[in-house]
């Protein structure tokens, strides 16, 4: 298959959500992060992710994302028709975004395949991506739910992970596996075991499945659920009094690790590339050489370079128009907004998303 040629009966699903807290103050409740180009490419996170999933499905794809940032998508994606964007009137987390893209499509094509793919994920590799997904569908299509799990490249504690079991021995899908099960993020210690082992995958929750097929597993733990998203997809006007009555819940919660348990996950191990971009470590190693400051080898900038002065100085820093000037700094993270700063290191970068936490106990949400 061409890199021109559409995957025959594949749709796309883009979840477009989540405050992405770590990245704070660059990404905010009204401007998340998949809305910005955070690596220097030129595009959005969210541009890019239709740039890599265009080539496999063409039209066939459909954006769910909160009512609060529909603007900025359709703005971001003209190219997509009016009913490729499906806007949440409240975040009930994955399982309801997706489960009601699989019940919109379930109505468009009986027959139709989603792919699951975040808006706010890097993936370099898009030769290894494709294929990855050519043989999620062939194994999507026998029936079972399946996830491109990422072969780990260091001891993440920052990511859950998946147990690989038995070769599937499936043709068309020749790295299929077995899951044997999902679990939750490791402590470091543990996820060095994981690395050392050979035996686990990153859980990058990319999803590949039937539509019908994922309303029947989430059928079997979330009957009420399904009866809802069915009800929102055969009408749109019923969205604002029934979504907010649906459980709030993460897809690998509501399906994903009871399916597994019962034998229906499969798994497509892949090298491709990728990163969710979880917090400012994560995108230091990301950003390329054009992001180096002239003469400052170990200091990355995001935004324009004349904007920084640097002696002596390594680490990552992000601007907005005004100047910042470092002398002597090592290794840290300044990031400086119109109305925030923040100055920390790549070791303590999850933890940004406890100063978001904390303004919002001292109700000061509008710099969140």
């Amino acid at each position: 298959m061409s890199e021109s040629e559409h995957i025959d009966g594949l749709w796309a699903v883009i979840p477009a959500g989540g405050a992405g807290t770590r990245l704070w103050p660059m990404s905010r409740r009204h401007s998340p992060k998949f809305l910005h180009d955070l690596t220097g490419s030129g595009q959005s996170l969210l541009r890019a992710t239709w740039s890599r999933l265009e080539p496999l499905v063409g039209e066939r794809m459909l954006v769910v994302t909160g009512a609060a940032h529909e603007d900025a998508v359709r703005a971001q994606l003209p190219m997509l028709g009016r009913d490729a964007v499906v806007a949440e009137p409240s975040p009930r987390d994955s399982m309801p975004a997706i489960g009601l893209a699989a019940a919109i499509l379930e109505r468009r094509d009986p027959e139709a395949v989603l792919g699951s793919f975040a808006a706010d994920h890097v993936i370099t590799d898009t030769v290894g991506f494709r294929r990855a997904v050519e043989e999620s569908v062939v194994l999507a299509r026998r029936g079972e739910l399946v996830t491109i799990g990422i072969v780990p490249t260091h001891p993440a504690t920052g990511f859950g992970y998946i147990r690989l079991g038995a070769d599937l021995g499936v043709a068309g899908a020749p790295t299929g596996r077995r899951v044997d099960e999902f679990v939750e993020k490791p402590d470091v210690d543990t996820a060095r075991r994981y690395l050392e082992s050979g035996e686990y995958r990153w859980n990058a929750g990319m999803f590949v499945v039937g539509a019908t097929t994922l309303l029947e597993l989430l059928g079997q733990e979330h009957p009420e659920m399904v009866t809802s998203l069915r009800t929102i997809a055969s009408d749109p006007r019923r969205m604002r009094d029934v979504w907010p009555t649906i459980t709030k819940i993460a897809i690998d919660h509501a399906v994903a690790e009871p399916a597994a348990a019962a034998g229906r996950v499969a798994v497509v191990p892949a090298s491709i590339g990728w990163d969710d971009i979880g917090d400012y470590a994560s995108l230091g190693t990301l950003l390329g050489d054009d992001a180096v400051l002239a003469g400052h080898p170990g200091l990355r900038v995001i935004g324009s370079p004349s904007d920084v002065v640097a002696i002596d100085s390594c680490g990552l820093v992000a601007t907005s128009g005004r100047l910042v000037a470092l002398i002597g700094v090592e290794n840290l993270v300044v990031v400086d907004t119109q109305d925030a700063l923040l100055i920390t290191t790549p070791a303590r970068a999850q933890e940004v998303k406890q100063i978001v936490q904390q303004l919002t106990r001292d109700g000061r949400v509008e710099l969140t």
